[in-house]
């Protein structure tokens, strides 16, 4: 089932090292020689598709596996065939590919049913797990609260040789789905209400997307997602903390179960070939991603593509790893996001704008530069001829030579933003106004000598004159000016769909409630708008999913899908400032 048989290179020796609980923990069992070498896995369930929130998960399961020189398996947890679909397997591997990171094998917790079934039948010869016939509805009633005990099943009592032949049974097909289910026998007294004699397996009849129709009963995920990890010789089993009360779950399993000094139960693996290394792994948990202005619950982020409230997975206003690299973030971005967030035992709420100034930052460096109008407004060079066409040099990147030159088209006829135009303009207002001039980026400096409306007195043509002594490289091309407005020859200008993405939600916390609404009632209307616009023609040359910089307007990507070179189609990733900053 291996997928890849490279390991993660380790992080340059020069870099500074990270400082945070989990790498301290896993220092100090280095340093004490409880391991010789660090092992840990990524473990989504392939019922939807990966969010930002994994992306911290990934970041730290793969990371520390390459700080140490470790490996980091991508085990799928695919316990529920209710819920799972190939489709989010081959998600899953694609996002953490794209997001840098190559596993040590591939691996799912379905390749271990075998072990897991011989495991609980041990369990069953121990006394620690027995078959229970209450429905799901009385093991509730019958699991207590938190401040009262639960009771026990009238079912716990049974002989190890009655459980042991039912769950055979249940393997075997003979009960309807949720007649019985297999429990493990701890304590109904538990403070803990994970050890109230937790369901370990439950009977469904359906097929598995791995292994198809062979099984008609399925271990629960507690109980597989602890035996996978001490089947594959995980060291440090990280995840986020709502798991911290499944941890003596986790632990009991393991222990009760005890692989590593079982090899028997193993024999299934070994007979198939696969490596195994059983240990004990030591489970640690950190505070799990919470970013303000979105839900990332898979069932939210579900039911918004299933009632076409948004357009898919892969909507660039969804946080889902697809809508992300649709929108146009980088894996660079995405992961010096994680890195400054560090990892804590302490929840949080990180605002938006931290993810927003990541994105800003890599581009800053990564992006080439172009120019665009997004909302035209016609500007016409009285004193150039009709037919006057010329290039201008423009450098790709003001900060980086490296990126090089381009040419671009300059004619009489451009387009400028609308917004770089006041008849009566605002205080402080340094661009283009009746009489006024501006600076042409790159072209000189134009004065407005008249302006042209419709019938309805819109303004829909500035006609200018351009002060010839200011070209590029002429003796008054310094002459100070307070305002520089960039444009796009209207001649050799490429019509451009533009997609103006915002924040999906209009409030902060889309899951408060307190005022009586859910988190669809405030879906930002505004947070999509689609305009038609004018590039300049190297930039319809762009490669699905290239970033550049449209200088002045922002960050914008050729759209993985919908762009062309005969079709543009430019999605904005982000502004060039927080426009967010001063709303409440």
């Amino acid at each position: 089932m291996s997928d890849s048989t490279a390991t993660i290179s380790s992080n340059n020796s020069d870099a500074p090292l990270k400082q945070d609980f989990v790498r301290q923990i896993v220092r100090d069992d280095i340093a004490s020689g409880k391991h010789t070498a660090i092992k840990t896995r990524f473990p989504p369930e392939p019922n939807g598709y990966l969010h930002i929130g994994h992306a911290k998960a990934i970041c730290l399961d793969f990371g520390i596996a390459a700080e140490f020189g470790g490996v980091c398996n991508l085990r799928l947890d695919d316990t529920n065939p209710s819920r799972e679909d190939m489709e989010y397997v081959t998600a899953i591997q694609d996002d953490v590919r794209w997001l840098g990171f190559q596993w040590n094998e591939l691996r799912h917790a379905s390749d271990y049913f075998e072990v897991f079934y011989l495991g609980a039948e041990k369990l069953i010869l121990q006394g620690d797990a027995f078959v229970c016939d209450l429905s799901a509805e009385d093991v509730r009633e019958y699991r207590g609260s938190l401040t009262e005990p639960g009771r026990e099943s009238p079912f716990r009592n049974r002989s190890v040789e009655e459980n042991l032949d039912l769950f055979r049974r249940m393997r075997a097909g003979e009960f309807a789905e949720g007649m019985r289910t297999l429990r493990a026998k701890i304590d109904m007294a538990s403070g803990n209400i994970n050890l109230r004699d937790p369901a370990i397996y439950r009977i469904k009849h359906m097929a598995h997307q791995n292994t198809g129709d062979a099984w008609c009963i399925y271990p629960m995920y507690d109980y597989a997602h602890a035996l996978g990890d001490a089947v594959e010789g995980i060291t440090h089993s990280l995840c986020t903390l709502e798991f911290e009360d499944h941890r003596p779950l986790y632990d009991w399993c393991v222990d009760k179960v005890d692989l590593a000094g079982h090899p028997e139960l193993l024999k299934p693996l070994t007979d198939a070939g696969l490596p195994l290394e059983a240990a004990k792994p030591r489970q640690i948990e950190f505070s799990r991603l919470n970013i303000n202005y979105t839900v990332m619950s898979k069932r939210k982020l579900m039911a918004l593509v299933q009632s076409g409230l948004v357009d898919g997975w892969d909507d660039p206003r969804m946080p889902t790893l697809l809508g992300l690299r649709r929108r146009g973030y980088t894996p660079a971005s995405l992961r010096l996001f994680v890195d400054r967030l560090g990892v804590s035992k302490q929840n949080s709420m990180i605002d938006f704008s931290v993810l927003e100034g990541c994105l800003r930052e890599d581009l800053d460096a990564a992006a080439a530069r172009r120019m665009a109008v997004i909302d035209p407004l016609k500007l016409v060079i009285t004193n150039l001829a009709d037919d006057h066409v010329e290039s201008l040099a423009f450098p790709n990147h003001p900060k980086d030579e490296g990126f090089g030159t381009r040419e671009v088209p300059f004619s009489n006829r451009l387009w400028i933003e609308r917004d770089d135009f006041a008849e009566v303009p605002p205080k402080g207002f340094k661009r283009l106004i009746p009489g006024g001039e501006v600076r042409l980026r790159g072209a000189g400096i134009v004065r407005c000598d008249e302006v042209v409306k419709d019938a309805d007195g819109n303004v829909v043509e500035l006609r200018v004159t351009l002060d010839p002594e200011s070209r590029p490289g002429m003796e008054g091309a310094n002459r100070k000016i307070k305002g520089t407005i960039h444009w796009v020859c209207a001649r050799a200008a490429i019509e451009t769909e533009i997609r103006l993405y915002d924040r999906l939600f209009s409030v902060a916390d889309p899951d408060d409630g307190s005022d009586g609404k859910s988190y669809e009632d405030h879906l930002n209307p505004d947070s999509r708008r689609t305009v038609t616009g004018y590039i300049e023609p190297s930039a319809a040359q762009a490669a699905p999913e290239q970033s550049f910089q449209f200088e002045r307007l922002g960050y914008f990507v050729a759209d993985r899908h919908d762009h062309a070179a005969g079709k543009p189609v430019f999605n904005r990733s982000v502004t060039l400032r927080d426009i967010w900053a001063n709303k409440a």
